[in-house]
């Protein structure tokens, strides 16, 4: 009986590549960012600015506020209020 034709993963021969750095010198990042249902809690004290951003980052967070009965602005807000946050702490 004739083996079964391998998919081209299982074909794959795994090596030390050289060029890649070893495991113990890797960085792990922790994501940070909060999902989509931590960016609807309230902001207490807002600023109100002018800022352009491109047309597929506004409608991913309208697509997701919309789902979630929230304001796409608040989650705007809430993100970048995270980020900087982060940023603070690792400075």
């Amino acid at each position: 009986m004739q083996e079964p034709t391998k998919q081209r993963w299982e074909r794959v021969t795994y090596t030390d590549n050289p060029e890649l750095p070893a495991v113990d010198d890797l960085e792990i990042v922790v994501d940070f960012l909060p999902s989509p249902e931590e960016l609807q809690f309230v902001e207490p004290e807002t600023e109100k600015i002018t800022i352009q951003l491109d047309k597929g980052t506004v409608d991913y967070f309208r697509q997701q506020a919309q789902k979630r009965g929230g304001s796409y602005q608040r989650m705007i807000r809430t993100l970048l209020k995270e980020y900087v946050n982060h940023q603070q702490e690792a400075a």
